[in-house]
């Protein structure tokens, strides 16, 4: 199976104590990901999907000691070091506290994935600041498509990290013009997994529809405390038309009719849940920087051209 360039950056830190969160988007791969990490360790492992509420049940005891002893029991073994795997971290909260127990007392690695940094930024306390690194997944990047759509073999590497100038210095003008039909594919449908391993235009628009309502469905309906979901919506569709353009705030909350703080606040959530990307605007001043305003992109061009039609 074929696998996403940021597999290749996990693999070092694998035996590290640190817990490893991987997170993204939903659907961007963050579960096949860590599978395949799981399926390359040759440790005791144990998997947990937090989205089934049986398997919250092995982490419910108030005796943290209990827990391990369960968890050792359950994976047949009595010295080796134990290697946890949790899809879906933010379903149980009170998991992070009893992550920093058992990494301090009983060296166990865990590897997790958590579908926003809305919620994983207030799930991880500080006690457990300095004892995780955090992985962003994002949708593929157009390299990663020539690759997964096999019209490129040559796999990134966890080594290969190229600034742009260098890539750009080892491509003529004709190796451009052979993936142009490419380029043209990813920039209407993105770089959703599933999508990308689509083949027919039109179940690549249902994919991505899915995807959208998906979104709704978990992220807001079950997760957050947003009530007014249709607000949230109109608010994403007047978003649209407003890619890669400065950000009026005074304006966007004029036109929707939401007040400056609540803007904020959901602005906030989308950043969080990786729906859009704000940028600030370049300066060679810092003060400018900071002090201006920030353009604003979705997270893929498939969901921006399927919500915006």
């Amino acid at each position: 199976m074929k696998k996403r360039f940021l597999y290749h950056r996990l693999k070092k830190y694998v035996d590290h104590k640190n817990v490893l969160v991987i997170t993204g988007m939903r659907q961007v791969g963050k579960t096949t990901l860590m599978k395949q990490i799981f399926d390359e360790v040759l440790n005791p492992k144990l998997w947990f999907d937090f989205d089934n509420p049986l398997d919250m049940l092995h982490f419910e005891n108030i005796d943290y000691d209990a827990i391990y002893n369960n968890l050792l029991k359950e994976s047949g073994v009595k010295k080796e070091r134990l290697f946890i795997f949790i899809d879906e971290i933010q379903n149980l909260p009170v998991i992070t506290k009893i992550i920093k127990y058992l990494i301090d007392k009983y060296k166990v690695k865990f590897i997790v994935t958590g579908s926003s940094n809305y919620y994983l930024k207030n799930l991880f306390p500080e006690s457990l600041s300095g004892r995780k690194f955090l992985f962003i997944l994002p949708t593929m990047s157009f390299k990663e498509y020539l690759f997964f759509t096999e019209r490129s073999k040559e796999e990134e590497s966890a080594d290969t990290e190229k600034n742009i100038d260098s890539v750009l210095n080892n491509y003529s003008l004709l190796e451009f013009k052979k993936y142009e039909t490419d380029y043209a594919d990813y920039l209407e449908y993105g770089g959703f997994p599933e999508v990308v391993t689509t083949t027919d235009s039109k179940t690549k628009k249902d994919v991505l529809r899915n995807i959208f309502a998906s979104f709704f469905e978990k992220d807001i309906r079950l997760l957050s405390d947003i009530k007014d979901i249709r607000e949230l919506r109109d608010l994403i569709l007047l978003l649209v038309p407003r890619t890669g353009n400065m950000l009026d705030i005074t304006k966007l909350s004029s036109e929707s009719g939401i007040n400056r703080v609540k803007l904020y606040d959901y602005l906030e959530f989308l950043q969080g849940v990786f729906f859009i990307k704000l940028i600030p605007k370049f300066s060679a001043s810092i003060d400018r920087s900071v002090a201006g305003g920030k353009k604003l992109y979705f997270a893929d061009n498939g969901l921006l051209n399927v919500i915006g039609r």
